[in-house]
C-alpha cells in the first residue's frame, strides 16, 4: 500500500492580477501523518490547501491524490477522501441544525437514511458534540460551530482532513481543545491531516512534520526539531521559536548556560534546566 495520501509538486501558481502565490512547492504527507504548513499571514497557506483540496486550477505542476492527478478526477471521488475546512466556519455551514448540517453530506452521497443516522451519530461523537445534536447553529460557541464542520467532514468518510487555521478566533483552552481533538483523531482513527497554521507554540506539541511557508515558497521542511534550529532563519520569513524554545535559546546563547539542546516544549525544558542545574 502506498504510503503517500498527497504528493504536490507546483512550479507556480498565479492569481488573475499575475501575482505569484505559490512556486517550487514539493511536499508529501504520509497516510496517518499529522502535518502542519506554518507560515505568517498572506504566505500562501490557504492557496496550498485548496491545491490540494482540487479548487483551484490553471498551476504548473501537479497535486497526485493517491497517486491521482486531482486535476483529472471527478469533485465527487476527491470529495470522497479529503475534505477543507475553512478558517470561518460560518463559511461552511449553513443547515438549521448539528444534526442536519452533519447529515448533509452523507445525504447527498445518496446514503440511506439509516446509514445517515449512523454516520452523523458517530461522526459527531467524534468530535464530542452528540449531545448537540438537536441543537441550532446560531446557538453554538465559536469553537463547537469548528467541531460541527469537521464532524461533517468525518460523516462523509473522509480519511484525510485539511484544516485553515483552526484555532483562530478560539481562546487559550479553545485552542487546546481543539488540538487534542485533531490529535485523538488522527492517532486513533488513522485520519491524515494537514494544517495550516501560524502558531508556533502549537506545533512542536502535536504535530509529527512541518513545512514552513513564505511568500509562497516552501523555504524549511522536517520534523519541528529539525525545522526549529535557526530563530534568525524564522524572523526573516515571519515567524519566531515556540515561547519555551526562544527562552532557552537566550539562556544558552545570551547567558551562557550550558543547554545542550533547544527544546521545543515545557517537559523538554523542565529535564534540560534540571540537567543542567547538576552539570
Amino acid at each position: 500500500m502506498n504510503s503517500t495520501r498527497i504528493s504536490v509538486q507546483l512550479e507556480s501558481f498565479k492569481y488573475p492580477d499575475g501575482t505569484i502565490a505559490l512556486a517550487d512547492i514539493s511536499l508529501r504527507v504520509a497516510r496517518g501523518e499529522f502535518t502542519g504548513i506554518l507560515g505568517a499571514n498572506g504566505s500562501g497557506k490557504t492557496t496550498l490547501l485548496k491545491a490540494m483540496d482540487g479548487l483551484i486550477k490553471g498551476y504548473r505542476g501537479e497535486v497526485l491524490l493517491d497517486g491521482d492527478n486531482v486535476l483529472s478526477l471527478h469533485p465527487r471521488d476527491i470529495y470522497r477522501k479529503v475534505g477543507l475546512v475553512f478558517q470561518n466556519p460560518d463559511d461552511q455551514l449553513f443547515a438549521a441544525t448539528v444534526f442536519e448540517d452533519t447529515a448533509f453530506g452523507p445525504r447527498n452521497m445518496g446514503c440511506a437514511e439509516p446509514e445517515v443516522r449512523a454516520r452523523v451519530e458517530s461522526a459527531l461523537a467524534s468530535v464530542d458534540m452528540a449531545a448537540y445534536a438537536g441543537k441550532g447553529i446560531h446557538n453554538l460557541s465559536y469553537g463547537q460551530k469548528k467541531r460541527v464542520c469537521i464532524a461533517g467532514l468525518l460523516a462523509m468518510g473522509h480519511e484525510i482532513l485539511l484544516l485553515d487555521e483552526p484555532t483562530a478566533g478560539l481562546d487559550p483552552m479553545g485552542e487546546y481543545r481543539m488540538m487534542e481533538l485533531l490529535t485523538r483523531l488522527n492517532r486513533e482513527q488513522g485520519v491524515t491531516i494537514v494544517m495550516a497554521t501560524h502558531s508556533v507554540d502549537l506545533v512542536p506539541i502535536f504535530l509529527h512534520r512541518l513545512h514552513i511557508l513564505s511568500r509562497g515558497t516552501l523555504v524549511r521542511g522536517g520534523t519541528p526539531e529539525e525545522v526549529f534550529t535557526a530563530p534568525e532563519e524564522l524572523q526573516q520569513v515571519k515567524l519566531r521559536l515556540p515561547h519555551i524554545a526562544e527562552l532557552i535559546y537566550k539562556l544558552k546563547h545570551e547567558e551562557g548556560l550550558p543547554f545542550r539542546r533547544i527544546p521545543l516544549t515545557i517537559g523538554e525544558a523542565r529535564r534540560e534546566i534540571v540537567e543542567a542545574m547538576v552539570r
